[in-house]
């Protein structure tokens, strides 16, 4: 399957949404209307899960229904390579931040040794911690990782291309209502991460899965297009989030990739597509980089020229790790025999 490249734009947007939802706290000066929009950032998160669900299943959904198990170990195999060695090394510059920090009489509670190793395994989000501790953003590829384990029996099992579209549609939305009755008590979906995370991901990741079912019969951009409406204005008539967000992220999702290819889309321009090649190194690195810098600038709001330098940083250390880091470690992995 081709590259849709307006969905790796948009990947690339996504994760620069969560850098500065992370930071707006911050940023000098910030108007309040412009924080709030900021302190939605979190659900990026949620588009990136129905994404990586959605690319999974259309990449390999039929190659595992048609191989079985055999194409299991190769499918878990790639998906190692893609997350767990930019992950260590992000979790080896978070070892090196708490020993600087234990060298000079401090002690920072987000970096707790005892827990390291449910980090390196990347299980952290799976019920075995109760806040979000050393590298913050990689709770979401821990959850990824449970359902990049349990993928294979999905797509081993049951071939959604062979059911009917009305079919698709209903098993969407039992996923999201799913996720909705499991959270009805929260405010929002970023509520109480270690305890709903890793629920939120395996929702969104098997809708994203039954989305791309969906894209290959090519169906109308009016349906999502009402679906995304709908949601959108129930979430402004003061519906809850967790039952709203996830239909027009879904509703989305299916729409930029039955427009993808037109021309003219801005998602698809070379500096937006690259952003999105780039956008894990940007995910994982962001949040322990805003830590070191707010360590060598010990203050409170940081002015403009300051978050702009941050925000440079990110960029440059995005670049760094994707091409000297995160594609080597993938090519290497992917090039170790299996037995």
């Amino acid at each position: 399957m081709s590259e849709l490249r307006a969905l790796t734009g948009a990947r690339g947007l996504a994760a620069w949404a969560v850098v500065l939802y992370h930071i707006r706290g911050s940023i000098a000066g910030l108007p309040p209307r412009a924080e709030a929009v900021l302190a939605k950032g979190y659900l990026a998160v949620d588009f990136f899960v129905l994404l990586s669900g959605f690319v999974i299943w259309l990449t390999w959904g039929p190659r595992l229904y048609a191989q079985g198990m055999r194409a299991v170990p190769g499918f878990w195999r790639k998906r190692v390579a893609r997350i767990w060695p930019l992950h260590a090394l992000m979790l080896a510059f978070a070892a090196m931040l708490a020993l600087l920090l234990v060298a000079s009489g401090r002690h920072d509670p987000a970096f707790p040794f005892a827990e390291l190793p449910l980090h390196v395994l990347l299980i952290q989000n799976w019920g075995y911690t109760d806040a979000l501790r050393w590298n913050d953003p990689a709770w979401s590829i821990s959850s990824e990782a449970a359902a990049y384990l349990l993928f294979p029996i999905l797509a081993c099992t049951i071939d959604w291309r062979r059911l009917p579209a009305a079919a698709l549609v209903a098993i969407a939305a039992a996923l999201l209502i799913g996720l909705h009755v499991v959270m009805r008590d929260q405010l929002s979906l970023g509520s109480d991460i270690p305890r709903f995370g890793l629920a939120r991901c395996l929702a969104e990741f098997g809708c994203g899965t039954v989305l791309a079912a969906l894209y290959l019969r090519r169906p109308s951009i009016v349906w999502p297009a009402i679906v995304g409406a709908v949601a959108l204005a129930a979430l402004v008539a003061g519906a809850p989030e967790t039952a709203t967000v996830p239909a027009a992220f879904a509703a989305l999702l299916l729409l930029l990739a039955l427009t993808a290819g037109l021309r003219g889309n801005p998602l698809e321009t070379r500096v937006i597509h690259y952003l999105g090649d780039i956008s894990y190194a940007t995910y994982l690195s962001h949040f322990l980089l805003w830590k070191a810098f707010k360590l060598v600038r010990d203050a409170g709001a940081v002015p403009g020229g300051m978050i702009a330098a941050y925000l440079l940083l990110v960029l440059a250390a995005s670049i760094a790790l994707y091409h000297l880091w995160e594609r080597p470690a993938q090519r290497w992995v992917n090039a170790a025999p299996l037995s």
